[in-house]
């Protein structure tokens, strides 16, 4: 997907030209057709301020970077039932308010989370997200930036690129993204060693599942993993091979039975400046583990785990691919009107769940923008982010690392997991995490 300029008025002050419309891009449009009341597609995003922000400052700040960022600036547009494709409509101006400053409360946090995984933004108004800001309680622990976004339209990483240019707008400081590390092209390359995808993977067992519908989320801070200098994997590898050792010993307690693993990573190829393309832009591969792989990993075994992890990994980015594979890009090619090919896709899918991946690992990785609204608001000195997590997954894992800590968030269906679910698997996720470091000398 590419940024599209927003068309100007025709400068003699009188009535601009016709909204222009882009058609929907593959993603956009299967995100469409499966979308739920019970479980919105939702990207949560949390920022967490040293000190607080001026609501009248913040709101022209943010205004001012979605202009800068017309892309975001879209809304659905009406069309006829036979149409065959959908479009977005770019408009010059926001239709709606989208910062909101809710009065502060002793559970404010939750509430703005629970807000923000419960309803999406309507893909109606432009733009399709909105920001939230609360203040806790004690002014000494700053404010809280709440970005909801609806995933049909947008992802997280292009709404951080439009977040980062309102710190910049509000407190004049530079927030240019820092440099990417530097890293050899992989050629692109077959994976090796890689367990058979032909058989359905394994499903997160079912915990203790709560009465209402929705997602639940559980964000914690931990230490980034050590690497030891010049090893043969990434922190990404190992974040990969702690949730499949998470989700393994899970399975486990539960009775389930052993079952291959697949996890689903977007890979971003975007550049983060001023010019990255805003939508939704990472394409998805699924990273396999076989159950003997994860049945008894020990300190011996785990530096032969990592590296085979890592070759997989490095393959499944080289691979040129369309973002959801081949079999996506022909079934929304426009040939039969929207609603015939809605219908085809969710059969589809409902087909295809048992062969769905076991679980999302979206690793953003070091937030490239420092977020520094500066004055008395101060840098951010946390951020998470929590993807949808609608069944037959039912969790997904997002971590992110600011100020050189790793923040991870947990989202579940309640249909599969409780609170008190995701709290375990939090502590299982920790241990493995923990099992993949090299033990120093």
């Amino acid at each position: 997907m590419t940024a599209v300029e927003h068309p100007a008025r025709d400068g003699t002050n009188g009535p601009a030209r016709r909204p222009r419309r882009v058609p929907f891009p593959v993603v956009d449009e299967v995100a469409r057709h499966c979308l739920q009341e019970e479980e919105p597609e939702t990207v949560h995003i949390e920022v967490h301020l040293p000190g607080r922000l001026d609501p009248a400052r913040l709101r022209t700040a943010f205004t001012q970077a979605l202009h800068r960022h017309p892309r975001i600036l879209m809304r659905e547009a009406e069309g006829p039932w036979y149409r065959r494709r959908y479009e977005w409509e770019l408009t010059p101006d926001p239709d709606v308010d989208v910062v909101s400053f809710p009065p502060p409360d002793r559970d404010a946090l939750k509430h703005a989370r629970d807000r923000a995984l419960g309803a999406a933004p309507p893909l109606t108004a432009s733009p399709p997200i909105r920001l939230e800001v609360v203040d806790e309680d004690d002014p000494a622990h700053g404010s809280v930036l709440f970005l909801t976004i609806n995933h049909t339209a947008l992802d997280g990483p292009a709404c951080l690129r439009v977040l980062a240019t309102a710190a910049e707008l509000y407190g004049g400081r530079d927030n240019s993204p820092s440099a990417p590390p530097v890293r050899t092209p992989d050629a692109p390359q077959e994976p090796v060693d890689t367990p058979s995808t032909w058989t359905p993977p394994a499903r997160v067992a079912h915990g203790t599942p709560e009465p209402s519908p929705g997602n639940g989320v559980l964000v914690t801070e931990l230490s980034v993993p050590h690497r030891p200098k010049g090893a043969p994997y990434t922190v990404n590898d190992q974040l990969m091979v702690a949730t499949a050792l998470m989700i393994a010993h899970w399975n486990r307690e539960h009775g389930a039975r052993p079952r291959p693993l697949r996890i689903t990573m977007p890979v971003d190829d975007r550049p983060r400046g001023t010019d990255m393309p805003i939508g939704n832009g990472t394409r998805l591969v699924e990273v396999p583990f076989a159950p003997a792989e994860l049945a008894s990993v020990d300190r011996l075994s785990m530096p032969g785990l990592l590296r085979r992890t890592a070759d997989r990994t490095r393959a499944l980015k080289s691979l040129p691919r369309p973002q959801l594979g081949h079999g996506a890009a022909l079934l929304t090619a426009p040939v039969v009107p929207v609603p015939w090919r809605a219908a085809l896709t969710r059969g589809l899918r409902r087909a295809a769940a048992p062969w769905t991946s076991t679980t999302l690992l979206s690793n953003i990785g070091r937030i490239p923008y420092a977020l520094d609204f500066g004055g008395t608001a101060g840098r951010a000195r946390a951020v998470w982010f929590s993807a949808p997590a609608r069944m037959p997954r039912g969790l997904t894992v997002t971590t992110a690392s600011t100020a050189g800590r790793l923040h991870l968030a947990l989202r579940w269906s309640r249909t599969l997991l409780s609170h008190g679910d995701g709290a375990h698997l939090r502590d299982l996720f920790e241990q493995s995490l923990h099992a993949t470091q090299e033990r120093r000398p």
